[in-house]
């Protein structure tokens, strides 16, 4: 792990939650990744507590996609989880089956949206928007990966 890898760990460890610094890394890399892909996303980086540290939107990304992109981000914070398993929970006779329409309809259940962890412990969250679910969740799942590397954590699950 490189002296910088390593400082921003600690920082973040101290801290509890992302940086703006490492938010912006995250979603320069992230965008590189979308666009790879043809797709033009919103993305969202939350500190630990559920709010935003940033929000970047690429050319051309659809409107809608500004609040799909922090609802997921803050969804993956509040919940910690990705919100592919918040959308399994939620449905009719699932577990949280109603809590979309709880927290002020800030809780959304589209793939993108994904827990930022050091350890196990959640420091941020992660919310894409931009193409279907599935498309968004492979791109958020990327950016999770990013910042496993980017806080020299091993890149494996």
């Amino acid at each position: 792990m490189d002296e910088n890898r390593l400082a921003e760990n600690i920082v973040s460890q101290i801290r509890g939650s992302v940086s703006l610094s490492t938010a912006k890394k995250l979603m320069e890399r992230v965008e590189d990744y979308a666009r790879s892909k043809g797709m033009a996303c919103v993305i969202a980086v939350d500190d630990a507590h559920g709010n935003p540290v940033a929000v970047h939107v690429m050319e051309d990304a659809f409107l809608v996609s500004y609040e799909v992109a922090t609802q997921k981000a803050y969804t993956a914070v509040a919940v910690k989880m990705p919100t592919t398993e918040v959308h399994k929970l939620v449905q009719p006779g699932g577990t949280f089956y109603g809590l979309e329409s709880m927290e002020r309809g800030r809780i959304i259940g589209f793939g993108g949206g994904v827990p930022l962890k050091i350890g196990n412990k959640v420091v941020g969250g992660l919310g894409v928007s931009g193409g279907t679910g599935e498309q968004d969740a492979d791109i958020a799942e990327y950016g999770e990966r990013i910042f496993r590397e980017m806080t020299g954590q091993t890149s494996g699950k």
